[in-house]
């Protein structure tokens, strides 16, 4: 009986630890994201302000193709990533393992977020004091638990990236993250975010698959260093309410409340816009990497 308990609680444990991907260095991780990620850029010369937008569990969809022109419009460069492509993770695969909890928690994909930083801190193109993280779901979790990873060993070891900077997330002014996973595995809600940047949350009363009341709970008690999160509660939204192809049953598409929350991304970015970064105080170290193409 006792073998027994123990073997079940071995099972529990490897239930709920993801498994962990091979080791890379910054460099070659940006270098791995360029690959399939879009960058959307606005007319002019710039510098612009920039905004990474980090999807969902289930990958890349077209609703973020329908969210870049909103940030765009309002003057801000967009880059679109993929933590999918490199990783060779299809669709399938993402559902059932990525969305299970079985791979790549948002604390590991947080690093996906750095690298992303460091290469737009490398762009003569973009303001470096200037950069927004906009999360959808998964895309949500990876953005507060790369705020809430501290520098250092930490953050390595559960990126599993090396040759990381001093300060990852130098140049951030603002995270705007949307029906986020604030659930088992997510480190921000129990322990707060560390760095000062103003964060807007929406969240749907009907979403039945990250939750809702238990969400908005998890934000409100959420540790910041000032400010609380701003939290939205979009009356009867579900998940993936702007989601025009979605095919999952516990998810309903909604014009309207999709049209409202694309305004308030807009609003987000011109207010936090007027900021400038205090997060880093020493430049982070550089090298070139290969120049992303512009689409959209």
């Amino acid at each position: 009986m006792h073998r027994l308990a123990i073997g079940l609680l071995a099972v529990m444990v490897l239930a709920f630890t993801p498994f962990a991907s091979a080791k890379e260095t910054l460099q070659q991780r940006i270098g791995a994201l360029l690959s399939g990620s879009q960058l959307i850029l606005p007319e002019g010369e710039g510098p612009f302000p920039v905004v990474i937008q980090m999807h969902g569990c289930g990958g890349v969809k077209k609703l973020q193709g329908r969210w870049a022109p909103v940030a765009r419009d309002a003057g801000w460069a967009v880059l679109i990533l993929d933590s999918y492509a490199h990783r060779k993770i299809n669709t399938l695969q993402a559902y059932a393992t990525v969305c299970t909890g079985m791979r790549l928690w948002g604390r590991e994909r947080a690093g996906d977020l750095y690298a992303a930083m460091e290469w737009v801190r490398q762009q003569n193109w973009a303001d470096h004091d200037r950069i927004v993280a906009a999360g959808w779901s998964h895309g949500g979790w990876t953005v507060l638990d790369a705020m809430a990873l501290a520098p250092g060993a930490e953050m390595e070891s559960a990126t599993r990236l090396t040759g990381l900077p001093e300060e990852p997330l130098k140049g951030l002014v603002g995270a705007f993250v949307i029906y986020p996973f604030t659930g088992p595995g997510a480190l921000a809600p129990s322990r707060g975010v560390r760095v000062d940047v103003p964060i807007k949350a929406l969240v749907g009363t009907a979403d039945v698959v990250v939750g809702n009341t238990s969400v908005e709970r998890a934000l409100a008690r959420m540790k910041m260093p000032t400010a609380p999160v701003e939290i939205v509660m979009m009356q009867g939204a579900t998940h993936a309410f702007d989601e025009i192809e979605a095919q999952d049953m516990r998810v309903r598409y909604d014009p309207v409340l999709t049209e409202q929350a694309q305004q308030m991304y807009a609003g987000f970015l011109k207010k936090v816009g007027a900021l400038k970064s205090k997060i880093g105080a020493e430049p982070s170290a550089k090298s070139a990497t290969a120049p992303i193409s512009p689409g959209g």
